[in-house]
């Protein structure tokens, strides 16, 4: 038999929810062939066959949150593609002799042995998820029913308990005599929703959203740049950019090269902290949030300050395809040190965007819109973009986090800083 088991997905994740089944028991298998979809609080994988045979058994279901390593189900090796062996004739059914077939009575069948009774899932170890989530919340764990193995708490059966709590009923006050209440509304409207279970990725940024709210002294700054410069050398260069580098001069190429040269001059903003500790980061991997249907993923690219900018663009737009397709992998995802996210593809004019932890800092880029504004005493007409950086204010003080504005601002108004690293 050969065994298939949740593989290891990448440093931080310990635990993965069943997607869904490509093949179901009983059915051939091939060698590397796609069994099992597993979703993560990072990004969906599948799990191949590890040999070629027939599926004998599943042991974890459809939606079933389970550990790294942890049983997914069992091949019975033989020839690929080979149909799973006829079962024995019953007793009185005629084989191809024509002659009735004897009951097996020199080898008994064995009796099922008994499974012992799984132990409460208060006596069960608790996986670290569930501790931090019981630690934080007070939720005890030994009142949630565990859907896991041998009844085990998951941190799905936590989160899925605080929701439920949430949803109660809260209890409405008696009113005064004398006071008349309005009918209730007649539930015509549920035969009009939809209920559908939230995905893995989706609870996990939401919770990871609500912990950088609850963690960070989160606070936002602003300021404006004028986009003419920037606009103006994209214009006159695309088409002999993209022959030559094949790939397309987007803006982000060069918020990304801005950003690392403010983050080298405010070293803050690239910093995270760890306990009573700060860690200065030395090296520059800038994640850029890519929006998919399944939610809001953000691929690193690495090693900014080392690449030009044609490199930096053709990156992001690799990522973009992977994350639209579900192809991402979990060290994609890993390492960045400061987060660009760009509403503005969406229509967005102004935002005050989240600390993707534990990155102490996040630079938000907004729809470029006309607005008239005085430059060299004149009133004209300019292409302009509101930033937005959300910082962590344990780490980076107002002064500090002005002063990224202010140079961000400066290169992108100037791109010839940008060449000359000033």
């Amino acid at each position: 038999m050969a065994e298939i088991r949740v593989p290891t997905l990448g440093e931080s994740v310990t635990e993965a929810t069943i997607g869904k089944w490509f093949k179901q028991a009983g059915d051939a298998v091939a060698v590397d062939e796609p069994l099992v979809e597993l979703e993560t609080d990072k990004v969906t994988v599948e799990v191949p066959a590890p040999a070629a045979g027939v599926l004998t058994g599943i042991a974890a279901k459809s939606g079933e949150t389970i550990a790294v390593g942890a049983l997914l189900g069992e091949i019975k090796e033989q020839a690929a593609g080979a149909a799973a062996a006829a079962p024995p004739p019953r007793s009185g059914q005629k084989t191809d002799g024509g002659a009735s077939a004897k009951p097996a009575e020199a080898e008994p069948r064995p009796r099922a042995a008994v499974k012992p009774e799984a132990p409460p899932s208060a006596a069960l170890p608790l996986s670290p998820s569930v501790r931090k989530i019981a630690a934080e919340t007070g939720l005890e764990p030994s009142t949630v029913p565990g859907s896991g193995r041998d009844g085990r708490v998951t941190k799905a059966d936590m989160l899925a308990a605080i929701e439920r709590a949430a949803a109660a009923p809260t209890p409405v006050p008696q009113p005064s005599a004398g006071i008349a209440l309005r009918a209730p509304t007649p539930p015509d409207d549920a035969a009009r929703e939809e209920r559908v279970p939230m995905t893995r990725l989706r609870q996990t940024i939401g919770r990871r959203l609500k912990e950088a709210q609850n963690t960070a002294a989160m606070l936002t700054t602003f300021n404006e740049v004028d986009m003419s410069a920037v606009m103006h050398l994209r214009n006159q260069y695309k088409d002999a950019f993209e022959r030559k580098h094949r790939a397309k001069l987007g803006f982000m190429g060069f918020f990304v090269r801005a950003c690392v040269q403010a983050l080298k001059e405010i070293p803050a903003v690239n910093a995270e902290i760890d306990g009573n500790d700060i860690i200065y980061k030395n090296y520059y991997h800038v994640g850029v949030a890519v929006g998919t249907e399944r939610g809001l993923v953000v691929p690193v690219v690495r090693d900014c300050d080392r690449k030009s900018l044609a490199q930096i663009e053709n990156e992001i737009a690799a990522f973009g395809r992977r994350a639209r397709e579900g192809a991402l992998k979990i060290e994609d995802l890993q390492g960045g040190t400061f987060t660009i996210s760009n509403g503005g593809v969406y229509g967005s004019l102004m935002s005050t965007p989240i600390l993707n932890a534990p990155q102490s800092g996040i630079l938000g880029m907004h729809k470029i819109e006309e607005r008239p504004v005085v430059a060299a005493g004149k009133i004209e007409v300019r292409p302009m973009m509101y930033l937005a950086l959300s910082y962590d204010h344990r780490i980076v003080d107002g002064r500090e986090a002005v002063l990224f504005l202010v140079r961000v601002k400066e290169m992108i108004e100037d791109p010839a800083r940008l060449v000359l690293e000033l």
